[in-house]
């Protein structure tokens, strides 16, 4: 059984978050699994392998909103509503979290990854079809969309969307993101917890007021830079470990299947614990079935939900590429058996560190960029189910019950604030895929836009 850090001093909650820690290898290793499994592999099937035949008109519909696009159109430009999406799923999960994954779960888990993104691919544009296609305008010049709309359709009653946007509300207060960033910060500069904490949360607040569009201005040009340089920094290390990858596949595959022996501070898994850890840090950080990606997704100006579709459809490639990029090289560095500890040197950090001296100055600042990006898409998300709960006073609630949760999980482990989100999330793709199961005759899923599909059968 794996075990959680706590705080000195938190004893009094270790019984309840250690319920919530059964609850949590449960539901991730049978119920969630299986739900992502047999999901994934009936739309595979259904749509006789689309994440694969798809992939040349995705990568092109992409490259196409890159370029630059004139007019005043309703909402934001798609390109910028991918990257207000990005914002929030590129970041500290890609780093942390999914590395965490392995050190619970063993290198199995980077199998369980892969798996999750092959067919999480179809779940993702599943949803953000049916949140375009049921999202209604409002009165900012945009539009209001995401599961709580399409819920209401499937299942033909108000209580269950009302249910999905109080977990979002609770999802997004990023407490586990806020609370890396404060310890990343307090270890690395040595600067006062409260203190970093009350920065970071005005600077969250400001941002998210903002809305959809203001996150996008910022996160066009953040997310690229990012991108580029920890990309770069990553490849170079596991090119220079080339030698050494295939056996580090080798493991891989034979931990997912069997489970992986103790070894150095690495207290060993069962194939339990590797599906567990790498379904729900993959689900985590890709946004699989929760619902965040459709709600800000929703607000892109284009009429074809296929578009937006096929942009998110990319964003969970290039989300699991950046996290198996950041497990292989905790792998080929040897540093995934490095004990789990609450607040410290990220372990991705450590093995950059042993190529690039220079590495303890940046992420820092990385960590606090990615996070900041992460936490301002959530609360706006959280914002906008709040709105939707109630339109007058629900902000104002909202907020003050954010910069609470924030301040208080700010002071516990990281890996209580991470079971904490899971919970959410896990409730959230229960009710969420349950409603794309009952909505997936209505997903069409498109090669190229419906319009040209429409003029390819009158020809």
């Amino acid at each position: 059984m794996q075990t959680f850090i706590f705080y000195n001093g938190k004893d009094m909650f270790s019984e309840l978050f250690q319920f919530f820690l059964n609850l949590d290898t449960f539901f991730w290793g049978y119920v969630g699994f299986f739900i992502i499994s047999v999901f994934g592999c009936y739309l595979t099937i259904k749509t006789s392998f689309f994440q694969i035949r798809a992939f040349p008109s995705v990568m092109q519909t992409f490259a196409k909103e890159i370029l630059p696009q004139s007019g005043n159109e309703r909402g934001l430009q798609p390109i910028k509503a991918f990257f207000a999406s990005i914002g929030g799923m590129l970041g500290v999960g890609n780093i942390v979290s999914i590395v965490t994954a392995i050190q619970l779960g063993g290198p199995g888990a980077l199998f369980w990854v892969w798996v999750a993104g092959f067919i999480g691919t179809l779940i993702k544009y599943a949803e953000i079809y049916l949140g375009l296609k049921y999202r209604v305008q409002n009165a900012y010049k945009s539009y209001d969309g995401g599961p709580m709309y399409f819920l209401k359709r499937s299942f033909g009653v108000e209580w269950v969307s009302t249910l999905v946007c109080i977990l979002l509300c609770i999802y997004g207060a990023e407490i586990y993101q806020f609370n890396v960033v404060v310890d990343t910060l307090a270890y690395s500069w040595g600067v006062n917890r409260l203190l970093i904490a009350t920065i970071l949360l005005g600077l969250v607040l400001y941002a998210s007021l903002g809305g959809a569009s203001r996150a996008a201005q910022i996160f066009c040009w953040i997310m690229p830079f990012f991108m580029a340089i920890y990309m770069s920094l990553c490849l170079w290390i596991v090119f220079s470990h080339l030698s050494e990858l295939p056996s580090v596949f080798s493991m891989v595959v034979y931990s997912a299947f069997n489970g992986h022996a103790a070894i150095g501070g690495f207290a060993g898994s069962t194939v339990l614990i590797a599906v567990q850890n790498g379904m729900a840090s993959a689900c985590y950080a890709s946004d699989i079935g929760i619902g965040y990606d459709s709600i800000i997704q929703s607000e892109s100006h284009t009429i074809y939900p296929e578009r937006q579709a096929r942009m998110a459809f990319f964003g969970v490639v290039l989300n699991n590429f950046i996290c198996t990029l950041s497990i292989l090289v905790v792998l080929v560095t040897g540093l995934w058996t490095t004990p789990l500890k609450g607040e410290g040197v990220p372990v991705v950090q450590m093995a950059l560190a042993q190529h690039f001296p220079w590495i303890a100055f940046i992420m820092p600042i990385l960590i606090l960029i990615l996070g900041y990006t992460t936490l301002v898409s959530f609360l706006i998300v959280g914002i906008k189910c709040a709105r939707y709960l109630h339109p007058e006073r629900g902000v104002s609630l909202y907020l003050i019950y954010t910069v609470c949760v924030l301040t208080f999980f700010a002071f516990f482990d990281q890996t209580v604030a991470l079971l904490a989100m899971r919970a959410a999330g896990a409730l959230l793709l229960v009710i969420n895929l349950s409603g794309i199961y009952r909505l997936i005759g209505e997903v069409e899923f498109n090669i190229h836009d419906s319009a040209l599909k429409i003029q390819s059968e009158q020809s």
